[in-house]
């Protein structure tokens, strides 16, 4: 197996010296200066048609002198016609397009392997109303969030059959800056996005399954990555006000001016948006919910052609938190389903981000380089089991995690032929390091009490990766991939050294992909590939347990069908395999292994142009896991879910009104192993409606339209109350939002 792998990565280094480009006709697609993805260009009346990468780029090898009509198209934006006449010899062609409204007419299957990430423009994300960033999530068929904090929280993640916590097997990723933290205080990669303002947000790409080569861990659900706004268009002023004493505030503007320059006399924009958001929640208790992010950005061409974009990002919070509530007190009517057990519960957090991105062409090759660095402040007080270990003081604990992260991201890009057919090649390295001071603390009413664990975290993931696209036949595209992940694992409990240790642990993931066009508007894809997760450090050094970088084994088998102009239906079968995985539960400072656990099922989407301005989508997401190393009345995987549905009608017209209405439903599930514990589902409606004037935007949006009692968060708990003798088990929950109305208006200038 690893002989073959070194033959795969050797073989895609050499592919760049051994076959030489004989590409005629080159150019590019772009919007706003920015390159257009997987944009279509055809020529003419002729069968010629090409797709552009991930930088906007695309080459034609078989077109002769003369002139030509040529057509290009893209998922939401404005199909461009414009004739060209074409030389022997001539400077490369660009073509730039305007955004417009998603139309599936626009929307071309034939040699498209992108068709499996499902990218998602700005214009679409303005039409489903959100409250902070981690709602984008939300985006993604069939991935559903939780949130059981005070709002302050990273939100709890389902998707594919997974209970993800906050981010153990969903990788998520600003401007290829990871998100997620390893070896968390709460709760191995948690994943808090809170610092991302959603108006900055330019696109949301998303992958499922562990079959992308160039993410690594945690992405074995899938994985997702935000690329923010590279221009500002309008200078923006925004203010909205809703129930439960909602405010939010938010400034963004351009601080270059078209005549001033900074590090070249070519295009540049720099840009700041800031925000600020107070609520005091729906709970009896208030929430007292504050935030504030800043977030400044430029991005230029230098005089030299390199483009360069570098970043800034602060953001702070700060929460009260009513906790999980048991049903045995609302049942009683004790409590309302908005009130609490322990009030004292909340948090605070903060994170700085510096992101700075080079981009270099070399010839026909593009080498980018990439450096962050991170500064990470975390601390969180939760009672999940009230007076079960201690009848005195109670069971709150204190978490805390106070983090550098420091990274470095590069890849090479170039095409050649093999045999006559296109290659596309992409070599990457990755490092990052982390280093944290974590500690987990009994508490009550937010004073310390005594301490669980404190250590030092010191962890080092250093990673190789290569991948290629192959043209194998006119209807048949292979997508090739490899990667390797070294990980160094170091942390010193300051309590006991019998806790501290190293561990230096590797693991190789390959990826196979292969797409078939079927016909025009047909096509199938097979997926295979390895993925992995890695556990927590302390997990790590506890124990010489196996698995430290659990495996996922990914397979894939769908069809992408556009019937007419208005139709768009996607099918996938699906299973994961992961191995025994080791999970450190920061709520209690111990290790459990969870065994080997198989999940399968079927993603159906659907996408129907209703009318030019009026667009519907609905997804269905069936799955079934279990427990491979239990019996049979007892391998359900706890909170996996089995049913998710969501679906929705946008309107947008070009000018004046546009609004979304949406569902989201979630099936019963089990929340025990044995299935003696039922997680309720929920059925829930969203609605928003906005109109734009010229410099005017006003807006409408309610969550939970019909004001439906749910719970969002739920988990089978043992807890005990002061009054009790004995301890109980059942579900402990957090209550969704109820009816939740706000409006917002917006000067554009």
């Amino acid at each position: 197996m690893k002989k073959t792998l070194l033959i795969i990565m050797l073989t895609l280094l050499a592919i760049p010296g051994v076959y030489s480009q004989v590409l005629q006709l080159k150019g590019t697609v772009i919007c706003d200066g920015e390159p257009v993805p997987f944009a279509i260009v055809k020529v003419g009346s002729t069968s010629i048609t090409a797709i552009t990468d991930t930088l906007g780029r695309f080459d034609i090898s078989e077109l002769p002198s003369g002139k030509y009509n040529f057509t290009i198209s893209r998922v939401g934006y404005l199909e461009l016609n414009k004739k060209v006449t074409i030389a022997n010899t001539m400077k490369p062609l660009q073509f730039s397009l305007q955004q417009n409204f998603i139309s599936i007419k626009t929307v071309n299957i034939e040699g498209k392997r992108s068709n499996q990430s499902l990218i998602f423009s700005k214009l679409d994300l303005q039409l489903r109303p959100l409250s902070s960033s981690q709602d984008l999530l939300r985006m993604v068929p069939g991935l559903f969030i939780a949130q059981h904090a005070g709002g302050g929280k990273a939100e709890q993640i389902f998707m594919r059959g997974f209970d993800i916590d906050h981010g153990t097997d969903f990788a998520i990723y600003v401007d290829g800056m990871p998100v997620n933290m390893t070896s968390h205080a709460h709760g191995q990669g948690y994943a808090d996005l809170h610092f991302l303002i959603p108006e900055t947000v330019a696109e949301l790409e998303v992958n499922k399954g562990p079959h992308t080569t160039k993410y690594g861990d945690l992405a074995t659900a899938g994985s997702g990555e935000f690329k923010t706004l590279n221009t500002l268009n309008q200078n923006r002023l925004k203010l909205e006000y809703g129930m439960f004493g909602t405010k939010r505030l938010l400034g963004m503007m351009n601080l270059l001016p078209k005549s001033k320059h900074l590090f070249s006399s070519k295009k540049e924009d720099l840009f700041m948006a800031v925000e600020y958001k107070y609520t005091n929640s729906y709970f009896e208790q208030g929430q007292d919910f504050n935030r504030f992010n800043i977030f400044t950005k430029y991005t230029g061409e230098l005089n030299n052609g390199d483009k360069l974009s570098i970043s800034f990002s602060t953001f702070k919070s700060s929460w009260s938190a009513s906790g999980q509530i048991p049903v045995r007190k609302v049942n009683d009517g004790s409590i309302t389903n908005f009130g609490s057990i322990d009030p004292t519960e909340g948090g605070k957090t903060a994170r700085t981000n510096f992101n700075i991105m080079h981009e270099k062409k070399l010839g026909d090759k593009f080498w980018k380089n990439q450096v962050y660095y991170s500064r990470y402040d975390f601390e969180l007080f939760s009672n999940f089991t009230f007076y079960l270990k201690d009848s005195l003081n109670g069971d709150q604990i204190h978490q805390a995690d106070k983090r550098n992260i420091l990274g470095y991201n590069s890849s090479l890009n170039f095409k050649n032929q093999l045999y006559g057919r296109k290659l596309n090649t992409t070599l990457g390295a990755g490092l990052r390091y982390d280093n944290a001071n974590i500690q987990l603390n009994n508490s009550a009413k937010q004073e310390i009490l005594s301490t669980v664990v404190s250590g030092k975290l010191n962890q080092v993931n250093g990673s190789l990766y290569a991948e290629t696209d192959y043209q194998l036949t006119k209807k048949f595209k292979i997508n090739l991939g490899s990667r390797a992940d070294v990980y160094r694992f170091d942390f010193k409990n300051t309590q006991f050294d019998s806790a501290s240790g190293q561990k230096l642990k590797m693991i190789m993931s390959p990826k196979a992909n292969l797409y078939y066009d079927f016909r025009k508007n047909i096509q199938f894809y097979a997926k295979s590939g390895f993925g992995f997760h890695s556990n927590d450090a302390r997990a790590v050094i506890v124990g010489s347990f196996e698995n430290t970088l659990a495996r996922a084994f990914g397979n894939e088998l769908g069809t992408i069908v556009k019937p007419n102009d208005k139709l768009l239906v996607q099918f996938t079968l699906w299973s994961l395999h992961l191995q025994s995985e080791l999970v450190y539960v920061g709520d209690e400072g111990i290790v459990e292994i969870a065994g080997r656990t198989a999940r399968v099922g079927v993603d159906m989407g659907l996408r129907y142009q209703l009318a030019d301005y009026l667009y519907f989508d609905m997804d269905l997401n069936v799955n079934k896991g279990k427990l491979l190393d239990e019996p049979a009345d007892a391998n359900r995987i706890p909170l996996a879910p089995t049913f998710t549905s969501a679906a929705g009608i946008s309107y947008k017209a070009p000018k004046g009104l546009n609004g979304n209405i949406r569902y989201r439903w979630m099936g019963d599930r089990a929340a025990t192993e044995d299935n003696s514990i039922i997680a309720k589902g929920y059925f829930l409606c969203d609605a928003v409606i906005n109109y734009n004037f010229k410099k005017y935007q006003v807006g409408f949006a309610v969550e939970n339209v019909f004001n439906q009692s749910w719970k969002e968060a739920q988990f089978a708990t043992e807890s005990k109350l002061q009054n009790e003798n004995q301890p109980v088990t059942e579900i402990h929950f957090t209550p969704g939002t109820p009816f939740f109305a706000r409006v917002n208006f917006s000067y554009l200038f």
